[in-house]
Order: structure tokens, then C-alpha cells, then sequence
């Protein structure tokens, strides 16, 4: 069976990178860990919360690469502690989120135990723009 991928239809010229935004989303979203919310402060603002109890800003890690908001945790090796009983998942994590075109980070914090990410959408402007015709062979 052939894959048919939506940014074929002759309707959509130069969407790949839709596509291929897409299928990077839908390979990141595999893992349940850290649990987060997403929430919608405002007409273009919203905030990204990550359970994240046990980790401190040092173990913590921000980035943007290529639209993507990459939250990253990691505490040092605890392998000499003897748990009796360990309920409190401490684990490395990578959370990935694919961020559209015109938003930005504005800011993150850590407070009881939340990771908050700040993102704001600046509003697109509607370009109108006319095309000369030129008359001749092309």
C-alpha cells in the first residue's frame, strides 16, 4: 500500500515542510512523561506547564532549534541511594513541542514544582501584493 501524503494535491505547492512538521510532532508525543498542560492566557498568548517536582533550574534546559521548544531534564546519578520504595519518577526526559511561525518564548519559570513556558503569537499581517504581467515568450 502507497502512502498518499497530504501535501501532494496539486492545491498545496510548497507545503513539505507542513508535512514534515507533522511527522516530527507525531514522533515526539510518543512518551508521557513529563505530564503538561497547555493553556490559552489570551487572543495570542499561552503557556506551556510541565510537571516537573524534584527537578531544579540547573537540571532544567530551555531551547529553540528550528521552531521546535525543547524542554530537557536531568538530575545527577542517584544509583548509591537504597530506596525502599521509589514512586517519585526522577528519570531523564526530552519534551518536544513544534512551534508555528510567528511564536516566540517569552519567558519561563519554575515555581512549586511547575515549569511554566511563556509563548506569545505576533499577529501576521495580510500582505496584498500585484504581479506584474510582462507580454512574450516566458
Amino acid at each position: 500500500m502507497s502512502r498518499n501524503p497530504f501535501a501532494n494535491h496539486p492545491f498545496l505547492l510548497g507545503f513539505e515542510e507542513v508535512e514534515r512538521l507533522v511527522e516530527r510532532a507525531a514522533k515526539s508525543a510518543t512518551d508521557g512523561y513529563p505530564p503538561y498542560n497547555i493553556e490559552q492566557r489570551g487572543d495570542c498568548i499561552y503557556r506551556i506547564s510541565l510537571a516537573v517536582a524534584g527537578f531544579s533550574e540547573a537540571d532544567l534546559s530551555v531551547t529553540l532549534e528550528d521552531g521546535q521548544l525543547v524542554i530537557r531534564g536531568g538530575k545527577p546519578d542517584q544509583s548509591q541511594r537504597e530506596y525502599l520504595h521509589r514512586g517519585i519518577a526522577a528519570r531523564q526526559f526530552q519534551r518536544s513541542f513544534v512551534l508555528a511561525e510567528g511564536m516566540e518564548v517569552s519567558g519561563a519559570a519554575l515555581e512549586n514544582g511547575l515549569l511554566h513556558i511563556d509563548l506569545i503569537r505576533e499577529e501576521v499581517q495580510n500582505v496584498v501584493k500585484t504581479i506584474p504581467i510582462s507580454g512574450g515568450p516566458a
